[in-house]
């Protein structure tokens, strides 16, 4: 703080003075006031981001434009101050890291003067006259050392205050990075609590799935997988989608899947599952609308039963590696109150791998759904494939990794087992 009011003063302009102090100050070290456009300029190139790292970047590139000199920062984390990571210059021109350390833990103190203390010949041998070495701090907290050193001439009262001023405002926004960092952790955990994994079925059904959130700083998203083991050998599947993106549609999402698990524990059949999910998220004003596909699977009899509330159909992969789409009768979604659901049967034998999946797999901006669903069935995959395999084919063929939606798929397939 003391450096900033030095600043200050000297963008003033000087005091009224005698003869006899200008002529005290007119050696080569006398201070010239700063233009305001010059100090704008330099701080406004420091803390673009909320990175640490980059704003430790820019602020040895500003410092070294400036001053025509070598600059670097050691960092502080806990009481381990590490060498120089970020460097603008040329690196050997610094002082020993351990000397600069050394330096700076006694200028720390805001009661000690700024430029008595930061003005520091550094004895080494070679043209390197002077460095100086400011911490980077704001109120009690210290981040770090900013450490700059130049051949020729030495550095002035008005360039160490400069150096305090950008090495304050640097130390600013490196304390707005690391609270953003640990909000981003918080948030992260966050994200990955409501991002439970789906339940594990039965050992005669062979279960894999994948989702991939939209966009690159969001973990989770309104799009789900769940699992539910049922008695006699029977597994539920179901893929769900909940309108809207990031923590908010998860939150609701969440709801959805705890509904669903407590009436799962009735046995009911998929139809009478969604006609329950959809009276209970209609009676709860705030909850956001969702689609959803449940498959009731029997391994044992062969056989699969379906009911959708406004979600895409499943394809079926038979052993030859050949994709099909399983037409599914279509309700409103969940949440209008309006019911109206119905299930399908079909067979499933060992060979066949049922998959469900949410819309972000394969729908595209501008293009219609039918094309869409069209470039899956003509997917072919390899006889042998697994389910991680399948899993692994249909999100490298449509490209899932830069989905502009959520994307949630499941591969189910039966493991050989006797037939009642």
């Amino acid at each position: 703080m003391f450096g900033v009011a030095r600043l200050i003063r000297s963008l003033r302009g000087p005091a009224a003075e005698d003869s006899t102090t200008r002529a005290a100050s007119s050696g080569p070290e006398a201070d010239a006031p700063i233009a305001a456009g010059t100090l704008r300029a330099a701080l406004a190139g420091i803390g673009t981001t909320l990175d640490e790292e980059t704003t430790c970047a820019e602020l040895t590139r500003v410092a070294s434009a400036r001053f025509s000199c070598s600059a670097g920062v050691m960092r502080v984390h806990g009481a381990t101050v590490t060498g120089y990571e970020t460097v603008a210059g040329d690196a050997d021109t610094l002082p020993d890291a351990r000397w600069a350390t050394a330096v700076a833990r006694d200028t720390v103190s805001e009661s000690v003067d700024v430029w008595g203390e930061q003005r520091i010949a550094y004895p080494a041998a070679g043209p390197v006259q002077a460095a100086l070495c400011v911490p980077l701090a704001t109120g009690d907290d210290h981040y770090g050392i900013l450490v700059c050193a130049r051949e020729g001439g030495p550095f002035t009262r008005t360039d160490a205050e400069l150096f305090a001023l950008l090495a304050e405002r640097a130390a600013s926004h490196i304390r707005h990075a690391r609270e953003y960092a640990a909000v981003s952790r918080t948030a992260g955990d966050l994200q990955r609590a409501l991002r439970a994994e789906p339940g594990r079925p039965h050992p005669n059904l062979d279960v894999a799935t994948r989702y991939l959130p939209a966009g690159r700083r969001a973990l989770v998203g309104g799009d789900w997988c769940e699992t539910v083991r049922l008695h006699f050998g029977r597994t539920l599947l179901v893929v769900g989608d909940v309108m809207g993106h990031g923590v908010e549609a998860a939150v609701d999402m969440t709801a959805y899947r705890s509904d669903l698990r407590a009436l799962a524990i009735a046995d009911l059949p998929p139809h009478r599952i969604l006609r329950q999910l959809d009276e209970i998220a209609a009676r709860e004003p705030g909850r956001r609308p969702a689609t959803c596909l449940i498959a009731r699977v029997d391994p044992v009899r062969g056989q699969m039963t379906l009911a959708g509330a406004g979600h895409l159909p499943p394809v079926v992969i038979s052993g030859r590696g050949e994709t099909s789409s399983l037409p599914v009768p279509v309700g409103p979604p969940l949440g209008t109150g309006l019911g109206g659901y119905e299930a399908a049967t079909y067979d499933l034998d060992e060979a066949q791998t049922l998959l469900m999946f949410t819309d972000g797999l394969v729908e595209r901006r501008g293009e219609d759904i039918d094309v869409s669903l069209d470039r899956l069935a003509r997917i072919r995959f390899a006889p042998s494939a697994g389910v991680e395999g399948v899993l692994d084919t249909v999100l490298a063929r449509l490209a899932a990794g830069h989905n502009e939606d959520d994307v949630a798929v499941l591969a189910a397939r039966s493991r050989h087992v006797g037939r009642r």
